[in-house]
């Protein structure tokens, strides 16, 4: 970004400056951490070339970080997802609250509702502390019941980000015993884990933790701006029900094999009302089926976006390969763009996923050689 004597900044690129000079800004978007996210810069510099009035789409969403920095620069946005656990953390990047209320909604469900249904076995009674255990499920239930006050999607996302992580020294940032703070460890591996080295869950009070985690991502939100998440498979969804044309779609679609977002999160898929144990069958997911199945679903998607979006629209995909499923990530992005209205302008590398938390990082003790992965950008209409 050149903002030396001579050179008139966009509007856009004086937000970022600005955005960089407020350190507690950008907090929300660490409100719940997730292994496949890419880093805020990304959307951040595609977007320093918008015009403030522009509208931003990600048909795969994830954890919302596209649709955080169109806020952060004042932009409308929305973003579609499969996931619901992608989704609840996404709608808290555009709520506008302040940690008073979340923490006075926290602690009114807590002191006044039971739950009914607290799991049991062996990987819950070494995960958490009886007592914590029963307050989070206090905190589930309510959820399931309703979630739409921005109060309500803000502690969701909260909990949902404390919900499991590392054992600190001092105060306790996460609630449960030892565990990886952006997926959750399977219950199997888990058991054995704590039973060999002795671990037990000590005795968490949620309500201090909620309060911590609320003044630190809450101390500085955004403006509101027009803009949602919505629950939905981008190979079917109907994008004129979001109502407007977009200029922008900046997104990073699963990579080809990709297809463990449930699993690995089956803890929060848990929070947010799935079954409490581990579901692998991955269903209709873009990431499964053949080279050719692949592509052309995503041409689907590329084909379906541009029908909602202005001549001329940007579309900016990052994308990589798997090290286990090895491929070539822009001849994928290139096939699937065959056929569509979108021409492609320029491939940049993007670095490798040991930069960052990526789609191709892997949880196994001895990892592959990562795949650079690169970002395409797209015209509509040439």
């Amino acid at each position: 970004m050149d903002t030396d004597a001579g050179v008139l900044p966009t509007s856009n690129q004086r937000e970022i400056l600005d955005i960089k000079s407020r350190k507690g800004r950008p907090r929300l978007n660490a409100v719940c951490p997730y292994y496949t996210m890419f880093p805020l810069s990304f959307p951040l510099e595609v977007l320093s070339a918008a015009e403030s009035q522009d509208a931003v789409l990600d048909p795969f969403c994830g954890r919302g970080t596209t649709n955080f920095a169109a806020r952060l620069l004042g932009m409308p946005t929305f973003g579609v997802d499969t996931s619901p656990i992608a989704v609840a953390m996404a709608k808290a990047k555009l709520v506008s609250t302040n940690p008073r209320a979340v923490i006075q909604l926290c602690e009114k469900i807590l002191s006044c509702r039971e739950p009914v249904d607290v799991p049991a076995g062996d990987f819950w009674s070494l995960c958490y502390n009886p007592v914590t255990l029963r307050n989070i499920c206090k905190l589930r239930e309510y959820f399931l019941e309703q979630c739409e006050s921005p109060e309500e999607v803000a502690l969701r996302a909260i909990v949902m980000g404390i919900l499991h992580g590392p054992v600190n020294k001092g105060a306790p940032t996460y609630l449960s015993n030892q565990m990886p703070r952006t997926y959750a460890s399977k219950p199997a591996s888990a058991v054995r884990f704590w039973k060999s080295r002795g671990m037990t869950p000590m005795g968490v009070d949620v309500l201090d933790c909620v309060s911590r985690r609320a003044n630190y991502v809450l101390a500085d939100v955004p403006d509101a701006v027009d803009g949602d998440i919505v629950l939905g498979d981008s190979l079917t969804f109907d994008y004129r029900s979001l109502g407007r044309r977009f200029d922008w779609i900046v997104t990073s679609p699963p990579y080809l094999g990709m297809v463990t977002y449930v699993p690995d999160q089956w803890l929060r898929h848990w929070f947010v009302g799935g079954p409490p144990n581990v579901v692998y069958d991955p269903g209709a997911q873009l990431g499964r089926g053949s080279v050719t199945e692949f592509t052309a679903a995503l041409r689907n998607v590329w084909n379906r976006v541009s029908q909602v979006s202005h001549e001329g629209a940007n579309l900016v995909v990052r994308f990589g390969a798997l090290p286990s499923m090895p491929t070539e990530p822009a001849a994928l992005i290139a096939e699937s763009l065959c056929g569509t209205p979108w021409v492609i302008r320029e491939v940049r590398p993007a670095g490798f996923a040991t930069a960052g938390r990526r789609q191709a990082e892997q949880f196994q003790s001895v990892k592959k050689s990562p795949i650079e992965e690169i970002d395409v950008f797209a015209v509509l209409g040439g």
